[in-house]
């Protein structure tokens, strides 16, 4: 018995070189992902394939029986293992429901192995599948873990529609993604730094060097851009459309309080310098918010934006009481346009928003009117304009004479690119969420502390 399990360990490790090495040879810029996990026999801890970041384990008998259907079912399932690693969804499970982000991530896997059209991987179709793919592609633009997930979630799925799910998707154990190394929070946070620079040496490799031989990883390219992405600070960002000038408050890194406290002490109640009475901060003034209103756009999500870009507008330290915003909703034509004075109109605009569209995105009209605006007089000194969009639409050829930012809350797909001069910010819908958790989102919140200007 023992020597029967020695040899399908030996059977079993043969197999997965051997898919190493073809898959290599077909996907050649995926060779830094391919020497990613160690080989190790399961001994009885799984009765398919497992993996904790760091090693393979697989049941020799698990694989022996795959390839005996065919090595495109061995290669398909090494694969399969290998990307939840690259795209780190290893590390991205926690915080959430177990049984639907290992559906999710088993979904957006196996939706990629579809995609890549090698002899070494086909074989893989099913109008089940297919089925999934199409109601998934029609809720988002690419389809990631996390998007999944989110749909998963708002599904409100049956334990028998989980079941079936699963079985569909189904390849490897999810097991020891629930086990932290070694109880070793640090170990953990290591090991997902290694795969995240994995991930972006497989980006560099199929966007320059080996371009001309990724035909078909478009789909690669796109999760592995979603994998690499570093969480943003909303509040940060939208800071940079600040600009300089005079608030009244004490510069306190402009006043030298020795000579002030030396002057009281000597004469009394004469300080020798008085404390300057202004300082220069960083404000936004003229601004405009610009909404896509299209089909793809999702009411509350944007509501959800607007709630925290009022949050962050309304801090002491970025905006003044008299404000000139304008926000704009748009598709294929500008469809309403409302100015905003002071952050109680914002606040008003808000309790009574309506999203006002619902044909396909044309970017060019908001710029042109807002040269019409500028033309007018109606901006002083315009920065910036925030595009709240899902990144698919037709966009102006000529950059704007001020920055433009597009926030996205996934990767639009590749066949749309950004133009050069635009900012594009990937916020995530997590992102957005926990943004909105950390902000005081109360729109009875007081507005006294902002600045009398």
């Amino acid at each position: 018995m023992a020597e029967q399990t020695r040899s399908l360990d030996q059977v079993g490790l043969e197999i997965l070189q051997a898919s190493r090495n073809e898959l290599y040879m077909n996907l050649p810029y995926l060779d830094v992902v391919l020497c990613g996990l160690d080989f190790q026999p399961a001994g009885g801890m799984t009765l398919s394939m497992a993996t904790d970041g760091r090693t393979l384990y697989f049941d020799g008998s698990f694989l022996a029986e795959r390839y005996m259907r065919g090595r495109v079912v061995c290669n398909r399932a090494y694969l399969h293992t290998l990307l939840h690693c690259m795209l780190r969804h290893l590390a991205k499970k926690k915080g959430n429901l177990s049984e639907l982000w290992d559906l999710a991530c088993d979904i957006v896997v196996e939706s990629i192995l579809d995609d890549l059209h090698y002899p070494c991987l086909e074989g893989g179709y099913s109008p089940a599948k297919q089925k999934v793919y199409g109601e998934m592609r029609a809720a988002m633009p690419v389809l990631t873990a996390e998007a999944v997930y989110r749909h998963l979630l708002r599904q409100d799925l049956d334990p028998y529609q989980v079941a079936r799910m699963q079985r569909t998707f189904l390849v490897d154990d999810h097991g020891l993604w629930d086990m932290p190394q070694n109880d070793n929070d640090d170990q953990s946070e290591q090991q997902d730094e290694e795969w995240k620079d994995r991930s972006e040496k497989t980006r560099t490799a199929m966007e320059t060097v080996l371009a001309g031989q990724a035909t078909g990883g478009e789909a690669v390219l796109e999760q592995i851009k979603v994998a690499v992405r570093d969480d943003v600070d909303y509040r940060t960002f939208l800071r940079r459309f600040a600009v300089p000038r005079e608030v009244m408050a004490v510069d306190g890194d402009a006043f030298d309080y020795t000579y002030y406290t030396y002057g009281l002490r000597i004469f009394g109640n004469m300080p020798l310098v008085e404390y300057p009475e202004t300082k220069e901060e960083k404000r936004i003034e003229d601004f405009v918010i610009a909404i896509d209103t299209s089909m793809s756009t999702n009411g509350e999500l944007v509501r959800q934006f607007l709630a925290c870009t009022y949050a962050i507008l309304r801090s002491t330290e970025t905006f003044t009481r008299k404000v000139n915003i304008y926000i704009i909703q748009c598709d294929d034509q500008v469809r309403k346009e409302t100015a905003i004075h002071d952050l109680e109109d914002l606040r008003k605009y808000m309790e009574t928003f309506d999203l006002v569209g619902g044909s396909a995105t044309d970017f060019r009209p908001v710029f042109q009117r807002v040269h019409e605006l500028q033309a007018s007089g109606a901006f002083t000194s315009l920065r910036g304009l925030i595009y709240f969009t899902d990144g698919m639409g037709i966009y102006p050829q000529k950059r704007p004479p001020y920055d433009t930012a597009f926030v996205l809350l996934e990767e639009p797909p590749m066949l749309f690119k950004m133009p050069p001069w635009a900012i594009k910010l990937v916020l995530g819908e997590a992102a957005l969420e926990r943004t909105a958790k950390e902000l005081d989102l109360s729109l009875d919140a007081d507005l006294e502390e902002l600045p009398q200007l």
